[in-house]
């Protein structure tokens, strides 16, 4: 059995892609399992693209296996479309997900909710030692609630209302609920195609 490797040490994601890959023939380990440590990549490119691939290059040449990196992010309309790449550190380098959460509702603390458009987007990287790098997105909008509510998912997730769940936030959603619209299913809904050729192709 083919094993790809989650470049990510961000418990939430690696919870939720081991769930959207959990029906492919495939053994899913995360970066640090697969080393038997931490293992971080800085993350410097100024797209969600550019940061995956970083990410799924690095893990890919340090694990000679198939890596699949998420690169994802919240994008609001009224603050020009930040915190976008810096999502994770909105608030400050090492923010928790509840720092962030308060630096953005202070940034839109002037803003009426119907104002408060706003998008996730994921970009999924995946580097395989033998063909090279592919990229997929997918983006679910909403809008930035005023207050967090709910207690499941993670980052941003008690303040982004999806469109279509009667005004719940993703983090008042189940598991199932989200994983049928959120930014990172349609993303991998986008690359399973791909996947599942290259493991067709080695199966030959």
């Amino acid at each position: 059995m083919r094993t790809i490797v989650l470049a990510s040490q961000n418990e939430g994601k690696l919870s939720e892609l081991r769930t959207l890959l959990r029906d492919l023939p495939v053994r899913v380990v995360g970066v640090a399992e697969a080393l038997g440590r931490p293992f971080a990549v800085e993350e410097t490119g100024e797209t969600f693209e550019e940061n995956a691939i970083l990410k799924a290059k690095a893990v890919c040449a340090a694990t000679g296996e198939l890596a699949l990196a998420d690169d994802s992010g919240l994008e609001v309309r009224a603050l020009g479309n930040r915190p976008g790449v810096r999502s994770a550190r909105f608030a400050h380098d090492h923010a928790t997900d509840a720092e962030n959460n308060a630096a953005l509702l202070r940034e839109l603390a002037s803003v009426p909710v119907h104002a408060r458009a706003a998008r996730f987007r994921c970009v999924l990287a995946l580097a395989d030692p033998k063909r090279g790098v592919r990229t997929v997105e997918g983006t679910c909008v909403g809008v930035i609630a005023e207050a967090p509510r709910g207690t499941h998912g993670f980052g941003y997730d008690p303040l982004f209302v999806p469109e279509g769940f009667g005004g719940r936030t993703f983090a008042e959603l189940s598991s199932a609920e989200k994983n049928a619209v959120s930014h990172r299913s349609r993303a991998m809904a986008a690359l399973r195609p791909v996947l599942e050729a290259v493991l067709e192709d080695e199966a030959r």
